[in-house]
């Protein structure tokens, strides 16, 4: 079987280069920008041709949330029509396609864990453009399957974990805010996940929530970096207001993973010790 991860350069991606020496049974192909320029519309039909994957991992994203607020359009073109595209071609080849998308496609009015019936309404740019792509995905390709996940981190790339942990060995306070609820996901653990599917679940489809289990602020991630990684910094809550942003975040966004794991019968690891095991990595590697 033949699986082509695109945005292969992400931190998701680059978890899905280190674990597939690990899965004898298929055979990857990892493209980059370099190799697939999702703003190059025209041209992803004829790589997908080319390529011929049965299964297709979507990881690639527009996802500076803030920046998309003044380059709209950048974001919708890959977020959206290049999606559009490859659901389409998924469909009329009749391949497997994952699509990886995110908790931003809500408001954040909600005091209840948020489920995939949940009404979606997203408050910037970045999830207006993610869910218009998810819309696409679900009408062109009706066996595709769409992973809604949330604060991704890992060892690879540029992520919360590791700004805070240079900000916390240069500064000796950093400010984060306390009133933004949801879990963090450790990229290693979702794409663990998503081979899981694909192996052992080939005709699912639909959508699914995925993060690690725990419910915590932003504020209360950083402490947990902070201890995990014994550094020397306070760490101080400060409300929405008072963190300035371009783009509005959503205040709960903590996704409700029932049906993963009812569906996939999975064991979603505790976000700590997720942590704890990509801090371990990262110290290792220093």
């Amino acid at each position: 079987m033949k699986v082509l991860v695109i945005g292969s350069d992400g931190q998701l991606g680059l978890e899905f280069q280190k674990i597939s020496n690990s899965y004898d049974s298929l055979s990857w192909v990892f493209s980059t920008i370099k190799t697939l320029d999702l703003l190059k519309l025209d041209t992803i039909s004829s790589f997908l041709n080319d390529i011929n994957p049965s299964v297709i991992i979507n990881c690639a994203a527009y996802t500076s949330v803030d920046k998309a607020e003044t380059e709209s359009k950048l974001a919708d073109l890959i977020n959206h029509k290049a999606v559009d595209i490859i659901s389409s071609w998924s469909s009329d080849n009749n391949k497997k396609l994952v699509h990886v998308s995110t908790d931003y496609v809500f408001d954040g009015l909600s005091k209840l864990p948020l489920s995939e019936n949940s009404n979606t309404n997203p408050i910037n740019e970045y999830g207006s453009s993610k869910l218009k792509g998810e819309q696409v995905c679900l009408k062109n390709d009706t066996n595709s399957i769409i992973i809604r996940t949330s604060w991704l981190y890992s060892s690879f790339g540029n992520n919360f974990l590791k700004t805070m942990i240079e900000l916390m060995k240069k500064n000796n306070s950093v400010k984060l805010v306390n009133d933004q609820i949801g879990s963090p996901t450790y990229a290693y653990d979702l794409a663990k996940v998503i081979l899981k599917i694909i192996v052992n679940y080939k005709t699912e489809s639909g959508l699914f929530h995925y993060s690690n289990e725990g419910e915590i602020s932003w504020f209360e991630f950083a402490r947990s970096i902070k201890e995990l990684y014994n550094l020397d910094c306070k760490i101080i809550g400060v409300s929405s207001k008072e963190f300035k942003t371009l783009a509005k975040r959503p205040k709960y966004s903590l996704l409700n993973k029932s049906k993963i794991k009812t569906t996939f019968n999975l064991e979603i690891p505790n976000y700590k010790q997720s942590l704890k095991n990509c801090i371990e990595i990262i110290k290792n590697e220093a």
